[in-house]
């Protein structure tokens, strides 16, 4: 791993902030170079309009790199464009992958090398992905299927990243912080310990 560069994971429910965190984030750590990997794609009018939403929130500087599929080959081919690269989202990633008919275990072994890439990023990233184990329980195999692939691709993730956050109705709160990494990517008024269940 680089000097001075850092992984963070930032789970939560949907509408729960997670994105704008991500760009918070990413504003604060003001790398010179940052990237913007997105993996939603215009599939409806109402997914056409959230992407063009989100294009207009980030700064025009930032290089944006759409990629639904490829995401781990996309990360290793930004390690000479980018000092800070922004992957949104691990949620739409899987469900992509899974429509587009790919196995279990081909998903689950691109989430092992994005997790190694989090162990020793080459640039600083930011992962976001939804938080799908606290929900309704899905009525679909499908459902069931995505609920579970996600779920573990969000722990391969979390396990090897530095920082990871859950977004628990627009607060941002610590579940993991290693203290020899960045102190930038945690905000300092969120940073009480969690508490026992």
């Amino acid at each position: 791993m680089s000097a001075g560069h850092w992984s963070h994971v930032i789970l939560g429910g949907a509408r729960s902030g997670k994105s704008r965190h991500a760009l918070d984030l990413a504003r604060s750590a003001q790398a010179p170079r940052t990237a913007f990997l997105a993996t939603a794609e215009p599939r409806d009018g109402g997914m056409a309009m959230r992407i063009a939403g989100h294009r207009s929130e980030r700064p025009p500087v930032w290089l944006t790199v759409e990629e639904p599929f490829d995401v781990v080959g996309t990360c290793g081919r930004l390690v000479d464009r980018a000092d800070l690269v922004i992957l949104d989202c691990l949620t739409l990633w899987v469900s992509n992958r899974l429509l587009r008919g790919d196995e279990d275990q081909a998903i689950l072994g691109d989430g092992a090398e994005l997790a190694r890439l989090l162990a020793s990023p080459p640039y600083s990233i930011i992962v976001v992905s939804n938080e799908v184990g606290e929900g309704v329980h899905p009525p679909t195999v499908i459902g069931l299927r995505f609920r579970d692939i996600l779920g573990l691709v969000n722990q391969q993730v979390a396990a090897a990243a530095q920082h990871v956050t859950l977004m628990v109705a627009g607060i941002p709160v610590r579940v993991k912080h290693r203290p020899n990494a960045s102190a930038a990517v945690i905000p300092a008024s969120h940073d009480r310990a969690p508490e026992a269940p």
